[in-house]
């Protein structure tokens, strides 16, 4: 059993009269990789300023290790900061700046030497880079000068703020494994923000969805996927079509039926029923890997809304199909693996089936 290294303890952070956070509080175990997602200005930057020290709580407390932060500074912590822009040291070659950590604690020379060859080797950057300095380093080797730099002191945790955003998309790919790697290695809890929904999905053991300076859901990426707590959270990760249906308690579950497309009343468990449902109106929430594309409407069981196909894009492994559907505001979407066979044309009718297995009912719009 794991136990916690990070406590964030109803944590408020005012600027001036904007509260960025608002008593958040979180439990980081040891050695777990959480990150942290959430639309633009919802204070998960300033919750990583706050844990690296760089900014200081309104209210609240953060504990790592059992020891309260107040008035710790970013130095004497037992963590360590990758920057959006990295903050490499242009006039030092790489193995000053990944030394560098090591020089300011004072750390015994040959001891400084086998941490360098270590992070080398791991890092996989080339001997003869050791001399070079990062203007002549691609962005991709940059990356991982920075991550060396600041795991070469062995933190306890690791603080990344959007490190790859700048990267191209196949850079980013090979570098989001090679970080995998390197946690699974190393053993450091690592808390990442990003704006890369995918990038938390695959990354993370946790993710951590933030709105308007709070928390709105932590769980385990399959969780905030399948089983959202919240509409925002259903909206927030992943592409998502929304089907108002109309649902009636029975039980520990509900009975919910369409209002838009035909399906059958359908009997739910409380697990596919969000906790924030309290009406009798809500949203079925469908993924469109969940739809199929057919010539024709299920004989029986399954539920299913007919519309115009007014786009299609090929997605590499697979091709996502867009219908405009009488009684929503927005398209219906079904994406199927593989590429498309040209049997389907824009403006021709087709059916979008999906099975009640996938279903899941979140609040509906407001």
């Amino acid at each position: 059993m794991k136990n916690a290294v990070l406590e964030v303890d109803a944590v408020s952070k005012d600027y001036g009269g904007f509260r960025a956070l608002s008593r958040v509080s979180l439990t980081i175990d040891d050695g777990e990789f959480i990150a942290l997602v959430g639309p633009s200005g919802c204070g998960k930057t300033s919750l990583l300023k706050i844990l690296a020290g760089f900014e200081f709580p309104t209210e609240g407390r953060v504990r790592i290790q059992d020891r309260d932060m107040a008035g710790i500074s970013p130095a004497e912590r037992p963590t360590r900061m990758v920057f959006q822009k990295l903050a490499l040291f242009p006039h030092k070659t790489v193995e000053e700046n990944i030394r560098f950590p090591l020089r300011i604690e004072g750390v015994p020379e040959d001891e400084q030497i086998r941490r360098v060859r270590t992070m080398f080797e791991m890092m996989h950057l080339k001997p003869e880079y050791r001399h070079r300095y990062p203007a002549r380093l691609s962005g991709g080797e940059q990356q991982r000068v920075a991550l060396a730099r600041a795991l070469v002191s062995y933190p306890r945790v690791l603080l990344l703020d959007e490190p790859m955003s700048a990267l191209d998309a196949k850079l980013k790919k090979s570098l989001q494994a090679e970080l995998k790697r390197i946690h699974r290695e190393v053993g450091t809890t690592f808390v990442l923000v990003t704006h890369d929904l995918e990038e938390a999905m695959m990354l993370a053991d946790r993710i951590c969805v933030m709105v308007a300076g709070k928390i709105e859901q932590i769980g385990l990426p399959s969780e905030i996927y399948r089983t959202p707590a919240t509409r925002f959270v259903a909206g927030f990760i992943g592409e998502t079509n929304f089907l108002p249906v109309s649902v009636k308690a029975e039980g520990d579950g509900a009975v919910i039926a369409p209002l838009c497309g035909r399906g059958d009343p359908t009997k739910l468990a409380a697990g596919q029923i969000a906790p924030t449902i309290g009406g009798e109106r809500a949203d079925l929430l469908i993924r469109p890997e969940d739809v199929r594309i057919a010539a024709e409407a299920p004989t029986s069981g399954g539920w299913h809304v007919e519309g115009e196909l007014t786009e299609k894009f090929t997605k590499g492994s697979s091709t996502q199909y867009r219908l405009r559907v009488s009684g929503l505001d927005r398209d219906f979407i079904a994406e199927s693996t593989g590429f498309d066979t040209g049997h389907i044309e824009i403006g021709q009718k087709v059916i979008a089936c999906f099975d009640r297995a996938c279903f899941y009912v979140v609040e509906g719009a407001s």
